[in-house]
């Protein structure tokens, strides 16, 4: 075993922290209480590659692997995670498919500009009645020539505002078992039908766009179906699997800046004459933190170096996400107690790490179905 980063992931988590510090860290409480997508920011990230960091370079990526897009998502996640969960989820939910599923011409078309960050991508899956159980999607694509018709709505997809592309899934039949066929389709944003609107008031990660999608008769091409038309369901597991090591990395970086936040302060504070640090009960907690944090590191870690190696990664990606989130949140809540009055406050920032930490709870698939994906791993 060789727990080591390479010299090339060892500069990109450099190269990631120092723009995160630079750049994104001033303006993460700005972000937040505004709840305004830093769209020049992400601009930025673009031209650094950050974008593109798992894809191939002849479509515009950086030629990295999953490993290193999971360190960037931990440091992005650690200074501001608005910014962390958008960056997470342009890359492996708006690009990685059209990668992993599309043909040539998609990946040429529309991974590109994508990969190159000059545009952000996005992923249309959950519907008002859809959420855990996806197979309950109620849009439909109905063929008409050349083309798909599309009609649906969908919730909750982060991007979607500021997307080129966003990728639908929708029935386009049956089975031979009567059972809906699930498909991916790449649906231009400006294409003629698609209204996207972003008024939800939310409790974190208030600087990432959340949007709802209505399609009302969209056509597209059907050249745009993106991989096998019966195995939509099957692709988009696949992606949520991916998806959720980016989310997990989030967590490990939101549980990250509470560590550090936390042991700042208690070294800081005085009470009784000494730093809090001195008590026991304050040095518990942060032992605390500090071990899961470290598990989460290295579970999240592992998840993408499987990922990396062509390795079966379902439950290990279930078993980040669960653990790293769930971390994130604890290791938050704890952070604010170790502040006392000042981490109920917002410039002292820990109170926000609690209110993002709780959507990696429930997005990508919530903690209760983590759980139910591991036990039907485990064969039950």
């Amino acid at each position: 075993m060789d727990f080591n980063l390479t010299k090339e992931q060892t500069m990109i988590r450099k190269m990631v922290r120092d723009f995160a510090e630079e750049v994104i860290k001033p303006r993460a409480i700005e972000i937040d209480t505004e709840a305004k997508f830093p769209l020049d920011i992400f601009e930025q990230m673009g031209e650094l590659g950050l974008l593109g960091i798992p894809f191939p370079e002849e479509y515009g990526g950086s030629g990295g692997d999953t490993l290193s897009y999971a360190i960037a998502v931990e440091e992005i996640g650690r200074v501001c995670g608005s910014t962390g969960l958008s960056y997470a989820a342009a890359v492996s939910l708006g690009a990685s498919p059209i990668y992993y599923f599309g043909t040539e011409e998609q990946k040429k078309e529309f991974l590109t500009p994508l990969a190159s960050g000059k545009a952000l991508g996005s992923f249309g899956l959950t519907e008002p009645n859809a959420g855990s159980d996806a197979g309950g999607t109620k849009t439909t694509a109905v063929v008409d020539g050349d083309d798909f018709i599309i009609n649906g709505e969908k919730c909750f997809i982060t991007n979607a505002s500021f997307a080129k592309t966003i990728i639908v899934t929708a029935v386009t039949g049956k089975n031979e078992k009567g059972k809906n066929i699930i498909s991916a389709i790449i649906v231009p944003t400006d294409a003629e039908g698609v209204t996207i609107t972003s008024n939800y008031d939310k409790m974190g990660v208030r600087g990432s766009d959340t949007a709802e999608i209505v399609l009302d008769n969209v056509r597209v091409p059907r050249a745009n179906l993106l991989g096998d038309e019966k195995k939509g369901f099957s692709q988009f597991l696949y992606t949520l699997d991916g998806g959720r090591i980016s989310i997990a990395a989030l967590g490990l970086g939101i549980a990250q800046a509470s560590l550090e936040k936390s042991l700042q302060y208690a070294k800081e504070r005085k009470q009784f004459g000494k730093s809090i640090s001195n008590f026991q009960a304050i040095q518990f907690k942060l032992a605390d933190i500090a071990m899961e944090v470290e598990l989460s590191r290295n579970m999240v870690y592992k998840s993408a170096w499987l990922k990396d190696n062509d390795k079966p990664f379902t439950k290990e990606s279930a078993y980040a996400k669960l653990f790293a989130t769930e971390t994130a949140f604890r290791a938050a809540n704890q952070a604010i107690q170790i502040h006392g009055g000042y981490g109920y406050m917002r410039e002292y920032e820990v109170e926000r790490y609690l209110r993002d930490a709780k959507l990696l709870e429930i997005g990508e698939g919530t903690s209760e179905i983590q759980r139910l994906v591991i036990a039907r791993q485990l064969g039950c």
